[in-house]
């Protein structure tokens, strides 16, 4: 089992790939688990997201290869799904970042701001429906053949339940896994085996009667 792993963030260099997955433990652990990991940082300012998407895209391994995406790396992981096509063995979707949340999108916005991005980069990287930067009816297109979604605790302001259940709808078959708080957040510390036990169960489901 191959899995191509998205980290979090949106024009924040300091959240690598190691950072992300491998400081919080998940990458080690989900290695001793038998699972073969990819994990490659994102562009740390894109302009947009199909630059954020290509740059990922050159990391992806030939064969087939699940995907499990974070945050606001959730939205390449569409775009890089529909690009897999058959090749794509699973899609998880994991504390999915909230689109058009007044109190998300001011924060974002500011921090972009200053960080240097300009206007229309801003738009660009806001601009969506449930997910940023992709519209609902992409994200309906797909077909994995299997999916799942990771939501955060309830009171998390930037990983809203509602948009969970918004892609529930949208990917209908994909299962709801357990709550989680985000890496790496310190709240995470603690849950990295159960995080990891979780995912690795769901990728390799013991086999039916």
């Amino acid at each position: 089992m191959r899995l191509f792993l998205i980290p979090g963030g949106l024009w924040e260099p300091e959240m690598t790939a190691q950072r992300f997955w491998g400081h919080s433990g998940i990458l080690p652990a989900l290695t001793a688990r038998g699972i073969t990991c990819v994990a490659p940082d994102r562009l740390p300012r894109p302009a947009d997201w199909d630059t954020d998407t290509a740059h990922l895209a050159e990391a992806l391994p030939d064969g087939d290869v699940a995907i499990m995406a974070a945050s606001n790396g959730t939205t390449p992981a569409i775009a890089l799904a529909r690009l897999l096509g058959r090749r794509l063995t699973a899609l998880i979707l994991a504390w999915p970042a909230t689109c058009g949340d007044d109190r998300a999108d001011r924060h974002t916005r500011a921090a972009l701001s200053a960080a240097g991005a300009t206007g229309d980069t801003i738009e660009n990287l806001l601009t969506g429906q449930t997910l940023r930067g992709v519209t609902d009816a992409r994200i309906r297109e797909l077909s994995p053949p299997r999916a799942a979604l990771i939501p955060a605790p309830p009171a998390s302001p930037f990983h809203r339940r509602h948009t969970v259940t918004a892609l529930s709808g949208l990917l209908p078959s994909a299962h709801v896994l357990p709550e989680f708080p985000e890496p790496p957040r310190p709240e995470f510390t603690g849950h990295t085996d159960r995080f990891a036990s979780t995912v690795a169960n769901w990728l390799r489901p013991a086999p039916g009667p």
